[in-house]
Formats: C-alpha cells, structure tokens, sequence
C-alpha cells in the first residue's frame, strides 16, 4: 500500500493530468472534425511503428548471432516487420485499407468470443450485456466490411477520435478528483 507522501505526489498532479485531459479532448475534437486526416495520422504512427520495430529487431538479431536457430528468426521477424512499416509508408492508402480491414477483422473474432462468454455467463445477472456487447462487435465488423474500402477513410480516425475522448474525459475526472481529495492526514482539500 502506498504511503502518505505518494498520495500527497499525486494529488500534487491533478494540474498536469488536466492539462493531459484537455490535450486529448481537442486531439479527439480534431478528429472527429477531419476523419480522413486523423485516419492517415493513425497509418502513419503505425507504419513508423512497425519500422521502427523492425529495425530495433534486426539489431537484436545480430546481437543473438551466437544461436543461429534464434538468430535466424530473430532476423526474419525484424526483417517482416521492417518490411510492412515500409510498405506502410510508401503506400498509405492501401496501408489504410489493410489496417481497417484487420480492424473490422478483430471485431469479428471479439464479437464472437464475447458471444460465447456471454452464454457461459448466463445464470448470472449482466450477462446480456456481454451479449450486448457482442452483437455490437459483431455488427461494427459486418459494416466496415461491407463498406470496404470506402470506410477506410474514416474508420480508423473516428476510432481514434473516439479512444482520445475517452482519454481526456478519464483523466479530467481522475484530475478534478485528485483536486478535491484532501490530504491523507484528513484535510479537507482547497
């Protein structure tokens, strides 16, 4: 369990917790203003993401040169993964065409492994929400994929647009309340 001190250096951070919250909130109003913008900022974060990874990798790899088993896929990992980064990056529609689809793909399984928890969760209560939940999932990946690849140029950003709200909403509540805790001792807060 956390001391007195460390509940006093948190509640001391409620500032830059707002500050954050604030941040993602305009980020996610920028987004939803411009979809297809936020979209293209997603394929990019992704593609340096991978090819940064995959450069990281091959590095590891020849560090590993002693096991050639481990070395060799050490290698080919980092070199797949390089590979997928630059193909991101050099041809970002379809970069954003791929991402979507395995976006509406990991809907699909998600739905559908939501729904088979939801009939094992059965006898007790909020079980239909699980199922709620996996119909929704279902659905979302039926109609990104049936709206390939126009949908392409929205999804992502709305996705993100959406998660960065969420953010700014959790960390401005996580902010205002850290405001208002007072200190452990028992003092009320300002």
């Amino acid at each position: 369990m956390a001391g007195p001190y460390a509940y006093e250096n948190l509640r001391s951070s409620w500032g830059w917790l707002a500050l954050l919250g604030v941040i993602s909130l305009i980020g996610g109003l920028l987004a939803l203003a411009n979809p297809f913008a936020a979209t293209l900022t997603a394929e990019f974060l992704a593609a340096w993401t991978f090819t940064l990874f995959g450069v990281v990798q091959i590095i590891q790899a020849f560090r590993l040169r002693g096991n050639w088993g481990v070395f060799l896929w050490a290698l080919l990992l980092g070199v797949l993964t390089l590979a997928v980064g630059i193909s991101l990056l050099v041809r970002p529609m379809q970069g954003i065409i791929s991402l979507t689809m395995l976006v509406a793909i990991v809907f699909l399984v998600l739905g559908a492994v939501k729904l088979m928890y939801s009939f094992t969760l059965r006898p007790l209560s909020g079980w239909g929400w699980v199922l709620a939940s996996g119909i929704l999932s279902l659905v979302l990946g039926v109609m990104i994929l049936a709206d390939l690849p126009w949908a392409a140029a929205t999804v992502l950003g709305i996705l993100l647009a959406i998660e960065l709200l969420s953010n700014g909403i959790f960390l401005l509540i996580l902010a205002f309340g850290l405001r208002s805790m007072g200190s452990v001792s028992g003092q009320a807060g300002p």
